[in-house]
């Protein structure tokens, strides 16, 4: 989210997505009367399940990942954040390039960062384990520095509950679970000017 006026917008569709996925960038003016580009993208999806579609997409990913980044390297300042459904052991390092950091991993290094954690996030109780980190903040920055970066939306909303099915041992059973804002936490990153 950005209060600030945004000088210009653009979309560019990644060459590889199967879904559809694009790297929406916003350049904006900071207080300082410096530009920032804002980028965002939601890389492609692992789509887990039965053998039709048993598609991790990691190969995808790296790719977008890689054009992404290219895309905007020639930018002094830029926070490129999202979904990236990236994952560390499927899908290897994030492929930061010369001058970017990984805000999470600057400034949190010993902390996990999952954003998707069905351990913790009480509105996905009842689905197999996975904990991962999924979304992440990339950023190249010449003119600001990072401050913070937040987990964010990880309490439940007061009032809610959606039903959900569990088979357990071939019986279905109801169960009845708090919503939170998403099945993602979100990550709040503070910058400054330097």
């Amino acid at each position: 989210m950005n209060k600030l006026p945004v000088k210009s917008f653009r979309n560019k569709p990644f060459s590889n997505s199967v879904m559809g996925r694009e790297l929406c960038i916003a350049e904006v003016e900071a207080e300082s009367g410096k530009s920032l580009v804002i980028a965002t993208s939601h890389l492609e999806s692992p789509c887990p399940g039965p053998p039709k579609w048993d598609q991790m997409f990691s190969k995808e990913r790296v790719v977008q990942a890689n054009e992404a980044l290219n895309l905007l390297d020639n930018t002094p300042n830029v926070v490129f954040g999202g979904d990236m459904n990236w994952d560390d052991k499927g899908d290897g390092q994030y492929p930061l390039q010369d001058g970017w950091i990984d805000a999470w991993a600057q400034l949190r290094p010993k902390e996990s960062g999952w954003t998707y954690d069905t351990k913790t996030n009480q509105m996905l109780t009842g689905n197999r384990t996975l904990q991962k980190r999924l979304d992440r903040f990339i950023c190249h920055l010449t003119d600001f520095k990072i401050i913070s970066v937040d987990m964010i939306g990880m309490e439940v909303i007061p009032g809610l509950s959606y039903n959900k099915e569990k088979k357990v041992r071939n019986e279905i059973k109801q169960l009845v679970l708090p919503v939170l804002p998403s099945d993602h936490y979100g990550l709040l990153l503070t910058i400054s000017s330097v």
